[in-house]
């Protein structure tokens, strides 16, 4: 089995910190004077989607890598349920820092899935998970008996 999932080719991963249709508010003249339903039909769709996977195959493995730039180690949660490989981050931002009333806040919160059915010929009891600037590797090692042995000659008796 060469792929691991079948993804769809439109998923992106969004600039997170694009407010370029967003307006400036610094005064609240600015605010009551402005239009407030052009502020509402705004898209506010900027946030990520998904992650961009990248998934390679050697002869003694698989290898999942997935763009999560800004994300820790410690913000993932990596489970293994039969041969279901499932992805999950959940991240908030405190938004107690302040006390004084606000006219502009971004809420910070943001989460994903990904979940990817493993092929048999996968060592589950071996898998390793690494983060590192910003990529999250997963190496699936295949069972011995499932990697390809390198062609040999027989001689004939």
């Amino acid at each position: 089995m060469s792929t691991l999932v079948n993804v769809p080719k439109n998923r992106n991963l969004a600039n997170s910190n694009s407010n370029q249709n967003f307006p400036m508010l610094t005064r609240l003249e600015d605010i009551i004077n402005r239009e407030l339903p052009s502020i509402f039909t705004t898209d506010f769709n900027t946030g990520p989607t998904l992650p961009k996977v990248n998934i390679s195959e050697t002869t003694d493995a698989f290898t999942i890598e997935m763009a999560v730039p800004g994300l820790k180690k410690s913000d993932f949660n990596i489970d293994l349920d039969h041969r279901t490989l499932s992805i999950s981050t959940e991240t908030r931002e405190d938004s107690q820092k302040s006390k004084a009333a606000y006219i502009y806040n971004e809420f910070e919160y943001s989460s994903f899935r990904r979940t990817f059915t493993l092929p048999e010929c996968v060592n589950d009891k071996k898998i390793k998970a690494t983060c590192n600037e910003g990529v999250l590797s997963i190496l699936l090692p295949k069972k011995d008996e499932a990697k390809q042995k390198p062609p040999r000659r027989i001689k004939i008796s």
